[in-house]
């Protein structure tokens, strides 16, 4: 193989990233900890942060002064360059209740409501699966999701029932 095919068989991968990629991956870790700056100091220990980057945080909630904001939000996005913010995001995103998990438990718990309201087996079911809920409010809910199905009222009985299926089926960690 001679060094001209050698050189045009290198992978692109092995490349160092542009400039402009390495600038919009700087200035995605700053927005990133722009948002970090928004939550409560509760959530952000929560975050298991690096010490310096949550001191970092904490400070530019103290500043006052726009210039003194801005230089302190550039040194956070200096600190973040050395986080992994992959797991800073997914739970940025279960907070917000974005994630998978949770859009896949609020399907669940809105198939368990259509269930209940389509077949009175599941009922049973339900309460087989989650004894701690109380069977004769759901009973009653079920009852009176009907009536208002029936007469054209708002869906009251519809909502709350899938408010209290959201407290008794437990969300995925």
């Amino acid at each position: 193989m001679n060094n001209r095919q050698q050189h045009n068989e290198t992978p692109e991968e092995e490349l160092p990233p542009s400039k402009t990629k390495i600038k919009k991956q700087m200035l995605e870790l700053q927005d990133l900890g722009k948002t970090l700056t928004a939550l409560s100091s509760e959530k952000l220990r929560e975050l298991n942060l690096d010490e310096n980057l949550l001191d970092a945080i904490l400070e530019y909630k103290r500043i006052t002064k726009f210039g003194a904001l801005s230089r302190q939000l550039q040194y956070i996005g200096r600190l973040m360059r050395d986080v992994e913010p992959a797991p800073i995001l997914a739970k940025l995103d279960a907070w917000n209740g974005v994630s998978r998990q949770h859009t896949a438990w609020l399907h669940q718990v809105e198939h368990w409501r259509d269930r209940l309201l389509e077949q009175p087996e599941a009922l049973t079911e339900l309460l087989a699966a989650h004894p701690q809920a109380d069977a004769q409010h759901l009973r009653t809910l079920i009852r009176n999701a009907h009536k208002e199905k029936e007469a054209n009222k708002p869906p009251k009985s519809y909502r709350e029932i899938f408010q209290i299926l959201r407290e008794i089926i437990p969300e995925p960690e």
